[in-house]
């Protein structure tokens, strides 16, 4: 199989959802007879073009792009003219199978274009971002235009697939078109032993992008008061690092803001697999990486009782209330009180993530819509 795969964020370009794009690009490669030609940004120190071994090759187009972890909106709009410029050129040497796009937009759009031309069926993975109502810090405005877009790449798909049921949710009520069947649910995966529990120290550990949206200000805000023994630990970069460095210096519990760490690097590594416990206090989430991420490396998991979070973590994650500082800092000191409990929640992830989200059960759901 011959399969085109369309990502404006690829490794080490993005958020959660390159390296999800990767993985899934890696597994087939690894897994059944498939060639993979990835379109994808270029930026400035990355190679033009590159192979991840014989059948996964990504080829690196000129557009504009300031950020290596974030993209705007006029920036993802320079990918779709060379986008597509060199997705027909691949397709007229390749002749490709499928096109796996991911987000509806902007790459969907691009797919889109290619059927129109030349026939190529699509399948689509939505992240988030590009859904209306998900990501209101920074694209709320941008998707009171963006509904006529998203119709025509809904409907021209073969298939769309959603990492969660609350964003399969989101799509249908967002996006008015006749799903039917269109519509599945496959969850993203993890290689489950890329982080292994450790002997755990009395570590608090959260990571993302440092955005309003992700709540790491009511984590803060929740152990400022008193030492509760642990030290809190973030790992990320954005907009919210000036009000946490700020909540921290009056903060009785002990705060370490990272920055951005690479989860590749030995030093995130050591925090993780190490951490005792793993706070995602996100007011919108769609499946996240960091909470599996987390629950491979043994931690007991805290997060918010909506959106996409409840069914990642299951009935053995401890969900707080969202924007509650109280509830938070409650749950959070039953826990570091009750060191039975802790373990149980420990063991209880890591088992979860196991039996749910290893990449050979979520591959093959994959392959079932790709193959």
């Amino acid at each position: 199989m011959n399969l085109l795969l369309l990502n404006y964020e690829f490794p080490p370009l993005g958020g959660g959802a390159s390296p999800v794009s990767f993985e899934i690009a890696s597994q087939l490669v690894e897994r059944y007879d498939v060639n993979i030609d990835v379109v994808t940004m270029g930026f400035k120190g990355l190679p033009v073009y590159e192979e991840c071994g014989p059948s996964l090759r990504i080829h690196r187009v000129p557009c504009w792009r300031s950020k290596k972890e974030i993209c705007h909106p006029w920036e993802q709009a320079t990918f779709l003219v060379s986008g597509f410029k060199k997705a027909a050129a691949l397709h007229q040497e390749h002749n490709f199978d499928l096109c796996h796009t991911h987000f509806l937009i902007p790459t969907g759009i691009i797919a889109e274009k290619l059927k129109r031309h030349f026939g190529l069926d699509y399948v689509v993975t939505a992240h988030g971002s590009d859904v209306p109502g998900f990501n209101n810090d920074r694209f709320k405005l941008l998707h009171q235009f963006t509904g006529p877009v998203l119709r025509k790449v809904a409907r021209g798909a073969k298939k769309i697939v959603a990492p969660s049921h609350f964003l399969e949710q989101l799509i249908r009520q967002k996006i008015d078109v006749a799903f039917d069947e269109k519509l599945t649910v496959i969850p993203n995966g993890i290689d489950v032993d890329k982080f292994r529990p450790r002997q755990k120290r009395r570590i608090i550990l959260g990571s993302g992008r440092l955005l309003p949206r992700k709540g790491f200000q009511f984590l803060l805000e929740a152990v400022a008061d008193q030492d509760i023994g642990y030290e809190v630990h973030i790992c990320g970069d954005g907009p919210m690092m000036g009000a946490l460095q700020e909540i921290g210096q009056r903060s009785q519990t002990k705060v370490v803001l990272h920055g951005w760490l690479d989860n590749r690097s030995q030093q995130y590594r050591d925090l993780i697999e190490s951490a005792a416990i793993y706070v995602l206090p996100s007011l919108k989430e769609n499946a996240s990486i960091a909470l599996l991420e987390g629950m491979a490396a043994g931690a007991a998991v805290l997060t918010t009782a909506i959106s996409g979070c409840p069914e990642t973590v299951g009935e053995g994650g401890i969900l707080v209330e969202p924007a509650s500082v109280s509830d938070l800092r409650e749950k959070l000191y039953r826990l570091v009180a009750d060191e039975d409990r802790l373990k149980t929640v420990q063991q209880a992830m890591r088992n979860r993530v196991m039996q749910n989200f290893a990449w050979e059960k979520i591959i093959g759901q994959y392959w079932q819509v790709l193959g």
